[in-house]
């Protein structure tokens, strides 16, 4: 099977989990196809916008950087992060992210369920 981009749905999301601005998430599968997974996309933070703190549960979620940079938000305070970083959230953690840079902050995100 392949997917071409003329398939694949782009939302967007204001304040995005509480966060600021919007957030432009191109579903690169649907949800609703995924095996063992929930979210497959590339996000896009424009300058200023952020993804609110939020917990992960029974799920791993992971973020490549694709261009831009970010400040991501842990439990142990927060992170510089840019091009070719990867974020790593588990069971149980949290986790929050926000363009700090003047270019938009692009990253896939992958949750992977954990049962």
């Amino acid at each position: 099977m392949i997917k071409r981009p003329a398939e694949m749905k782009t939302d967007v999301r204001d304040q995005m989990r509480g966060g600021s601005g919007t957030t432009e998430i191109l579903n690169i599968i649907p949800n609703d196809e995924l095996n063992h997974a929930r979210l497959f996309s590339k996000i896009t933070l424009p300058v200023g916008s952020s993804i609110g703190e939020h917990t992960h549960l029974k799920e791993t979620e992971y973020y490549y950087i694709l261009d831009g940079t970010g400040i991501v938000e842990e439990a142990d305070g927060e992170k510089p992060v840019c091009r070719g970083d990867v974020v790593i959230t588990g069971d149980g953690e949290s986790h929050g992210i926000r363009n700090s840079g003047d270019i938009p902050l692009v990253f896939m995100a992958v949750i992977i369920l954990d049962d």
